[in-house]
C-alpha cells in the first residue's frame, strides 16, 4: 500500500498544483503555453526517442499498430453514426468520440506510475494511434475548418513534427542496433545524457500543465457528460478485456504492455481539437473544452484506481 500511494500521490499532487496555479493566477496563460511548447518540442521527443531506442521490434508490434489504428477509425465512424442522437447541434461530436491524448497525458500518467524507463511499452501501443492522428484525424479537422487540404501539406506537417521525428529516429536507431554506440560514444554519449535529462522534465511539466488546463464550466458539465459517458461505456470494457483476452498473444502476456493498452483507451480525446476548430464558434469551443476537461478528470481517477489494483 505504501508503494502504491508513493506512485499515485505525485500524480494527484502535481495536477492539483497545476490547477492551483490557474486559480491563483500564479502563472499566466501565455506562460503555460510556453511550457506546452517546451514539452512538445523538447521534453516529449526526448522521452520518445530514448524509449523507442530501447525497444526490440517484432511482428506482434506491427499487428498492435494496425489494431490501434483501425480501432480509432472505427470510433470515428461510430461517432458519426451517434451524432444525430447524442450530438445534435455539435459539429465536433464525432471528433470527441475518437483519438486519445497520449502525448500530454498518457505518457505522463504511465511514466509516473510505472517509470519512464518503461514508457516504450506505451509508445508501441500508441504508435498506430499517432499515425491515425496525423494522417486521418488532423486531415478531417483541417478539412472542416479550411476545406480539403492537399496530401502534401499533411505529409509536410507530419514529418516536421518533433514528436514524429523522435519516433522515427528512435525506431531506425533501434533497428540498426545503435543503442550501445549512441550511449557509449564520447560526443553522442553526452547528447544522449542530455536527452535523458530533458526526458526527466516530461512527467512533472505535463501533469502541471494538465492541472492548469482544467476549466470545468458548471453550466456545461451536464451536456459534456453525455459524450464522456458514451465513450467510456465503449472503451472502458475494451480497456479491461482486450489486453487480457483478445490481445494477450500480441502483447506476449507482458503486464506492462497490458497496462499501456489500458492507459491509452481511458484517455480523453486529443487536446488539439480546440486548436483546429473554426474560430467563429464560441459555444462549440466551450462545449469541446468542457468535454476535454471533464474527461481528463475522469481519466486520472480511472488510472489511479487501476494502479492501486494493478501496481505491477
Amino acid at each position: 500500500m505504501t508503494e502504491i500511494i508513493s506512485r499515485v500521490l505525485p500524480i494527484l499532487l502535481l495536477i492539483t498544483i497545476g490547477f492551483g496555479l490557474r486559480r491563483t493566477n500564479f502563472i499566466s496563460e501565455s506562460t503555460a503555453g510556453d511550457l506546452r511548447k517546451l514539452v512538445v518540442n523538447l521534453a516529449l521527443p526526448a522521452v520518445l526517442f530514448t524509449s523507442f531506442l530501447e525497444i526490440e521490434f517484432d511482428s506482434n508490434d506491427v499487428a498492435i499498430v494496425v489494431a490501434t489504428f483501425l480501432l480509432c477509425v472505427a470510433l470515428y465512424g461510430l461517432g458519426r453514426a451517434l451524432q444525430p442522437r447524442f450530438g445534435a447541434g455539435h459539429e465536433y461530436f464525432p471528433f470527441l468520440m475518437t483519438g486519445f491524448e497520449s502525448g500530454m497525458l498518457g505518457i505522463s500518467l504511465f511514466g509516473s506510475a510505472y517509470g519512464l524507463s518503461r514508457v516504450g511499452y506505451f509508445a508501441v501501443v500508441d504508435l498506430g494511434h499517432e499515425l491515425f492522428i496525423w494522417f486521418f484525424f488532423l486531415a478531417l479537422l483541417l478539412a472542416k475548418r479550411d476545406g480539403i487540404q492537399s496530401p502534401g501539406r499533411l505529409f509536410g506537417a507530419f514529418i516536421r513534427s518533433p514528436v514524429i521525428i523522435a519516433i522515427i529516429a528512435g525506431i531506425v536507431a533501434s533497428l540498426a542496433g545503435l543503442r550501445d554506440a549512441l550511449y557509449n560514444g564520447p560526443i553522442v554519449g553526452g547528447v544522449m545524457n542530455t536527452l535523458v535529462f530533458l526526458a526527466a522534465l516530461t512527467v512533472p511539466l505535463i501533469l502541471l500543465i494538465v492541472g492548469y488546463g482544467i476549466q470545468l464550466d458548471r453550466r456545461g458539465i451536464r451536456e459534456a457528460a453525455t459524450p464522456v459517458a458514451i465513450r467510456l461505456a465503449i472503451l472502458l470494457p475494451l480497456a479491461l478485456l482486450l489486453p487480457v483476452l483478445l490481445l494477450d498473444s500480441l502483447l506476449d502476456g507482458n503486464q506492462y504492455s497490458q497496462a499501456a493498452f489500458f492507459t491509452l483507451l481511458i484517455l480523453p480525446p486529443p487536446f488539439i481539437i480546440p486548436l483546429y476548430m473554426k474560430p467563429d464558434m464560441p459555444d462549440e469551443q466551450r462545449y469541446v473544452n468542457n468535454v476535454l476537461s471533464l474527461y481528463t478528470v475522469v481519466s486520472v481517477v480511472l488510472f489511479v484506481g487501476y494502479v492501486m489494483i494493478n501496481p505491477l
